[in-house]
């Protein structure tokens, strides 16, 4: 691996590497990497828990973080992305942690560029660290994936999450069902209401309504929305012993999920939150070693 910037691009020998590696940090194993890289995190979308995680992703590896303000920056002047992480990279940073407005921004990045990128979320395209958490997450709960039955919730067409997660686990052998209201399903065969769903999900994984990412609908009603396709207590008590509920956060409570069942018993989300890092490590281990 040179870079992370789809999961498109991962064979499922590469995801059980990095999932493997994460379980041996979570363990407390210490870092491979033989040297301090420098890295720079360039962030142009809002962000809590994926840029606080890489950065102590980074620092736990032995990582030099190199502060980046977007605000700041001569992206601003107009600037390419090209030129800045060119720029960056003779000022001798090693690798690069990006989040950007547009889909496959870094499809220009593929030549010319010799740090290590690493996509952080580009538009409403992949965000191959927030799948791989996902994906350790389910293999630390159920020991595999194949056969599973994981139901995502949301909004699917705006979802990097959602298209990152069905590109892995379909592959990795799990039943993936989508329920959305059908003017978000975009490009897949999606579900309109939780009827046989419920019941035999593995897992419910829940999405953010992006509202940044949608024209202005006036007719949106939370309430509504919350009524026909969020996780009510009514539906968690459908639910399989076994089942957990996942969400990639930030979450809009009380609209795709009732508040009080964030950190109920079989709520995994802030876990995610906290094996976001262990990936990250393995992550930034896996394409700085040997640089």
């Amino acid at each position: 691996m040179k870079n992370l910037l789809s999961m498109e691009h991962l064979s499922n020998e590469d995801i059980m590497r990095i999932i493997e590696r994460a379980e041996q940090f979570e363990d407390g194993e210490l870092s491979r990497l033989t040297k301090s890289y420098h890295v720079s995190n360039l962030f142009f979308e809002p962000s809590t828990r994926t840029k606080t995680s890489f950065e102590m992703a980074e620092r736990k590896v032995g990582c030099t973080v190199i502060p980046f303000d977007a605000d700041f920056s001569s992206a601003l002047k107009g600037e390419t992305m090209y030129d800045t992480v060119k720029t960056l990279e003779m000022i001798g940073m090693d690798a690069v942690v990006i989040r950007a407005k547009e889909d496959e921004y870094y499809n220009e990045l593929l030549e010319g560029i010799n740090v290590a990128v690493i996509n952080a979320g580009d538009g409403a395209g992949q965000h191959p660290s927030q799948s791989l958490l996902d994906l350790y997450t389910i293999h630390k709960e159920f020991g595999s994936f194949e056969g599973l039955n994981i139901t995502i919730v949301g909004d699917i067409s705006h979802s990097r999450v959602a298209k990152s997660n069905a590109t892995a686990l379909k592959r990795l052998g799990v039943n993936v069902r989508f329920l959305c209201p059908p003017e978000w399903a975009g490009d897949f065969e999606s579900y309109h209401s939780w009827d046989g769903l419920i019941e035999d999900s593995d897992v419910v994984m829940l999405l953010r309504i992006q509202h940044e990412r949608h024209v202005v609908n006036k007719s949106f009603s939370k309430e509504s929305y919350h009524e026909q396709y969020g996780l009510t207590f009514e539906l968690e008590a459908k639910m399989k012993k076994n089942a957990i509920i996942m969400h990639p956060a930030p979450v809009n409570r009380d609209v795709e999920i009732v508040s009080e069942l964030v950190e109920c018993e079989r709520s995994r989300i802030f876990d995610q939150v906290r094996n976001g890092v262990f990936v990250r490590m393995a992550i930034l281990e896996t394409l700085l070693e040997g640089r």
